[in-house]
């Protein structure tokens, strides 16, 4: 199975070094269909291919399942979403509401004083997700500090203890939610890299079976890629 061919073949794609890589120049689903009609075509030639140099030739079809099988990984995760970024969905609108309402009582509360006001003013600058749960974290500071003001207008004390819990909470399922991406990014690269790790030997058969059959047009017509001829 194509799983357990990419397994064996893990290795080698793994040690392609990233400055190798780059961005597949046809849509993956065209390449592997290009690479499959190669193969079939040049497997009656492969001894005289390989008199000349060619090697690899057994992976052929192996490394083309390889490169299908991380392709259908990386499309299938690409644009799904983990567990911790779709608790992060949930919970952000209730940490922006709770920001929005903490911005909305110290603003009241601090009318009087310039210096409070700036630094609420510069709390809510922020639209990052990092930001918001530094603001969460600076409003319940900032509260604590100036309780007396707070108590004043009848402010619920128990919304800065939840600012804080939320601001940890927060913290630790973004790290959750980025280390998800992460792996995701990770699905690519190593969708890219099997990518190259096909068209070496691709390229190698075509520029080989140019040269074996440079006087025979017929055979060497199957030597070039339809996609860019």
């Amino acid at each position: 199975m194509s799983k357990e061919i990419f397994e064996a073949l893990k290795e080698n794609i793994e040690a392609i070094p990233q400055t190798d890589v780059k961005e597949p120049k046809m849509p993956i689903a065209v390449y592997v269909q290009e690479a499959y009609e190669l193969y079939h075509w040049s497997k009656e030639d492969q001894e005289k291919l390989k008199a000349v140099g060619l090697k690899y030739f057994e992976e052929f079809t192996q490394r083309i399942d390889a490169l299908s099988y991380a392709q259908s990984v990386w499309i299938n995760n690409r644009f799904s979403k983990g567990p911790a970024q779709q608790e992060w969905d949930k919970r952000r609108k209730q940490a922006k509401d709770l920001k929005n309402e903490l911005v909305h009582a110290f603003r009241f509360a601090f009318h009087e004083k310039p210096l409070l006001l700036n630094k609420v003013k510069g709390i809510k600058k922020g639209t990052s997700k990092a930001d918001m749960i530094q603001d969460l974290s600076d409003l319940s500071s900032l509260g604590r500090a100036n309780l007396s003001l707070l108590s004043a207008i009848n402010f619920d004390e128990s919304k800065l203890d939840q600012a804080a819990n939320e601001a940890t909470e927060l913290s630790f399922l973004l790290a959750k939610a980025r280390k998800e991406e992460k792996e995701k990014s990770n699905l690519k690269t190593m969708r890219d890299k099997a990518y190259i790790y096909l068209k070496e030997l691709v390229d190698e058969v075509y520029r080989t079976g140019k040269f074996v059959f440079s006087n025979n047009d017929n055979k060497r017509k199957g030597y070039y890629s339809r996609y860019f001829n």
